[in-house]
């Protein structure tokens, strides 16, 4: 009886992360998300793109043919950029965090960048993680 009872339970917990996630077409994105897109990424296109509800946070995640997941808030401005260990575009990460990281790793590039609920999070091509105050401030390095 207790088999088949977490059994019943994995399946709802499959079926409700299935409808998380529903793909969406290019269109169906916020405007601002589709215009980001199309300013910093116009090099590669949209493999798929999905609304996503998990945790109660509603957005959308949208995963490049060149491999960068970008991730966008509900209004469409960017939460997240992953180009997992390859360098990402820098044109929309503000000037003091482009700074610090030219500054004191002059040798790497930015390879992801995590808007969170209380930091900034960075991710450098050596695998340095670095933390920053939402206005840009550094606090910390991994």
């Amino acid at each position: 009886m207790k088999t088949k009872i977490a059994f019943a339970a994995l399946l709802l917990g499959l079926a409700v992360s299935a409808n998380a996630q529903k793909k969406i077409e290019t269109t169906e994105l916020p405007k601002a998300a589709q215009e980001f897109l199309q300013k910093h990424f116009s090099h590669t296109s949209i493999e798929v793109a999905k609304k996503d509800a998990e945790h109660g946070e509603k957005g959308y995640e949208v995963k490049l043919k060149d491999g960068t997941e970008v991730e966008f808030w509900k209004d469409g401005s960017y939460r997240e950029v992953d180009g997992g260990k390859n360098p990402i575009p820098t044109a929309f990460i503000p000037d003091s965090i482009k700074d610090y990281v030219a500054k004191n790793y002059p040798n790497e590039k930015i390879t992801h960048i995590d808007y969170g609920h209380k930091d900034l999070d960075v991710d450098l091509t050596n695998g340095i993680d670095l933390e920053f105050t939402k206005e840009g401030k550094f606090l910390k390095a991994d």
